[in-house]
């Protein structure tokens, strides 16, 4: 692709600030003005834009990247040099998707957000919330979890989730009083009080627990096995619903083709959800939290392998690259 269309290398030069964790004072600055610009833009112009500003990443490389690519293989390992070098294109313009539409998400409405996402085997989800009875999900870094929680916030119940806080602490400020605008509770996962006494509140409160755990952030995590590799996950989801009661989901979120009067340009946000994971007879808690982590694990495997470049894992997540020594590689 040549060079970016007339008056986006302000926006390149922004959004690439924020992405790739830029100098403090730029990324903020490179936040804020990438935030106002492209909520003033035309819909399909602001996706374009944001495409362009993923094909120039991809020229340029970078560690995050090459993760991306390394672990796009591990779950594509059919695939030749060509095609993942593309799909790893597709990715990053998935994820430049998502924060175009981050950027974007304070002006739209409810109607806005019913026609941008939809929800796939949610009736037990619904029933539990109905009974005033919690519900926890265990989601990956997929597609728009931020479209997906603030839709759950007006169709199913309140949102309580986990934020990792971002550098510099400017930032986290932004995207946490963003999301709490949308009516999400958010709680920082380190810097404040223990998260997982907020969590417990909240399920007692009924709310709509969604926890992205397909990384483990705090190296008290589990191993399981993931696309016939080792890899750390969080096991905060299924403890919580051990010690609580409340019943455990994982759930998916993909990039679709919108039909006529849905999405936004030309795309809109699905959430599945898998059903309810069962809590095994017998062990200890422990054993417990293991074996329904590693059951969330293996659900996601299928939405993973058929959306790949709606998984945006630009971090280590495979125990041979946490601990290469450990695995001899």
């Amino acid at each position: 692709m040549g060079a970016l269309p007339a008056g986006l290398s302000g926006l390149t030069a922004l959004v690439s600030d924020l992405v790739s964790g830029a100098r403090a004072r730029g990324t903020v600055w490179g936040y804020r003005g990438a935030w106002t610009a492209v909520r003033r833009m035309p819909e399909r112009a602001a996706y374009a834009a944001f495409d362009a500003v993923a094909d120039l990443m991809v020229r340029r490389g970078g560690k995050g990247l090459a993760r991306m690519r390394a672990n796009y293989a591990k779950v594509r390992p059919e695939l030749d040099d060509k095609a993942l070098d593309a799909l790893v294109r597709e990715g990053m313009r998935s994820y430049l998707r998502y924060f175009c539409e981050a950027f974007r998400l304070p002006d739209r409405t409810p109607a806005d957000l019913d026609r941008m996402c939809r929800a796939v085997n949610d009736e037990a989800v619904r029933a539990s919330l109905s009974a005033d009875r919690s519900a926890v999900i265990f989601i990956a870094h997929m597609g728009n979890w931020d479209i997906a929680g603030a839709w759950s916030t007006s169709h199913l119940a309140p949102v309580t989730t986990v934020a990792e806080r971002l550098k510099p602490e400017e930032v986290f400020r932004e995207f946490f009083e963003f999301r709490a605008s949308l009516g999400m509770t958010i709680l920082p996962l380190t810097g404040g009080p223990n998260p997982f006494t907020g969590l417990r509140a909240a399920v007692e409160r009924g709310d709509f627990i969604a926890l992205v755990s397909d990384r483990d952030l705090t190296s008290n995590g589990v191993e399981v096995d993931f696309f016939g590799e080792r890899a750390r996950m969080a096991k905060g989801p299924a403890l919580l619903a051990l010690l609580t009661g409340a019943p455990l989901y994982a759930a998916s979120i993909h990039f679709a083709p919108a039909g006529p009067g849905r999405g936004a340009a030309g795309r809109e946000t699905v959430v599945t959800f898998s059903d309810e994971i069962p809590v095994p007879a017998d062990g200890d808690n422990a054993a417990k939290a293991q074996a329904m982590t590693q059951a969330c694990a293996a659900y996601l495997e299928g939405p993973i392998r058929e959306h790949t470049a709606d998984w945006h894992m630009m971090q280590r997540v495979f125990v041979e690259d946490l601990d290469p020594a450990r695995t001899g590689k």
